[in-house]
């Protein structure tokens, strides 16, 4: 895997969904790579990565919905698009769960809309559409290889599949650059959605709180990090242009490592060296007990494969979130 700054140098990239936690991350590598780069943004996100760093006072933002289809189009005609990342989405199972239309909306609908904008444009960009190990729903067969059925059953879950089955569509159908990622539970510095199992237990045990897991602390999930993510869309996108053939498939991208809630949360712990015990509430709902994804289809039509082991990054991470409530801190000390 090289670093592709020559297929990216002065490359023109729309990335949906920059300020969040992958889409901070893609958004820098693309950045240090001399992509000229465009973010869509709904809503101004303070914290983000992207926002902390410095990287989004370095590409063009627009403001707007991803499910409007008119401004998808005016940014790729605009700005001359020649690759889009389409990370943006509704990602919270919770929220999901509460509120099914308005993740319908920005996930399905915000899908279908840069595609055909995508398909319309005349400048046939590349186009990676994030999709998710949720987009398989509840299989008796693990791990998840790319070819086992889309049936999520969830709000969240077949938001995923939709999501998939429409890029599989767009890249069958109408002969576009389209590839899709289906990655597991992605976790690192930048995460700002508390409620999430990382950034949750990382926060608490600053505080001298005991860590909340909502299960029982058995549901095995396929936690990748940030980083990896960002550098795999990258490494697909410039495949996907030296090899035109990939076009409409769908690649796993995983550490292939099985690992509980309870474990996760166990390492943390240690890592910080705390004595604390985490709460274990068992209240989760509408959620898959067991996943995990096989990667081996990267691997070897890529030549793909992950940079950084659990131990490595759950360090960076938590020292990212040391950082991170070392400066709000300070910045409630100087505004008081």
């Amino acid at each position: 895997m090289g670093n592709g700054a020559n297929f990216w140098r002065d490359r023109r990239v729309l990335v949906t969904g920059c300020t969040g936690l992958v889409g901070s991350w893609t958004t820098k590598y693309l950045v240090d790579r001399g992509a000229h780069v465009v973010g869509l943004v709904r809503d101004q996100v303070a914290g983000s990565e992207l926002a902390r760093s410095g990287y989004a006072a370095r590409i063009d933002i627009v403001r707007g919905c991803v499910e409007s289809e008119r401004r998808i189009e005016r940014i790729l005609a605009e700005y001359e698009i020649q690759t889009i990342f389409h990370l943006a989405a509704q990602t919270i199972v919770g929220v999901a769960n509460r509120s099914p239309i308005s993740t319908f909306k920005s996930n399905i609908q915000g899908t279908w809309c840069v595609l055909e904008a995508a398909r319309r444009c005349g400048y046939n960009p590349q186009v990676i559409v994030a999709s998710s190990d949720k987009a398989y729903g509840d299989q008796e067969k693990l791990p998840y290889t790319e070819d086992a059925p889309l049936q999520g059953r969830h709000p969240y879950d077949a938001s995923k599949s939709c999501t998939d089955i429409l890029a599989l569509t767009y890249g069958h159908t109408y002969k576009m650059p389209v590839a899709i990622t289906r990655c597991g539970n992605f976790y690192g510095g930048g995460d700002l959605n508390f409620n999430r199992i990382v950034p949750g237990t990382i926060r608490s045990i600053l505080r001298g709180e005991r860590p909340i897991i909502r299960s029982d602390g058995s549901y095995i999930r396929d936690y990748f990090y940030v980083k990896d993510g960002a550098l795999a869309y990258l490494h697909l996108a410039e495949c996907l242009a030296r090899n035109p053939q990939l076009a409409g498939e769908a690649f796993n991208f995983s550490t292939e490592m099985q690992i509980t809630v309870l474990e996760l949360v166990e390492r943390i712990l240690r890592l910080m060296d705390s004595k604390l015990q985490p709460d274990v509430l068992g209240i989760a709902s509408n959620e898959i007990k067991h996943q995990y994804l096989s990667a081996e289809k990267a691997r070897t039509m890529l030549n793909w494969k992950p940079r950084f082991s659990l131990q490595e990054s759950l360090r960076e991470t938590i020292t990212w979130y040391e950082g991170y409530f070392a400066s709000r801190i300070e910045e409630l000390r100087q505004s008081a």
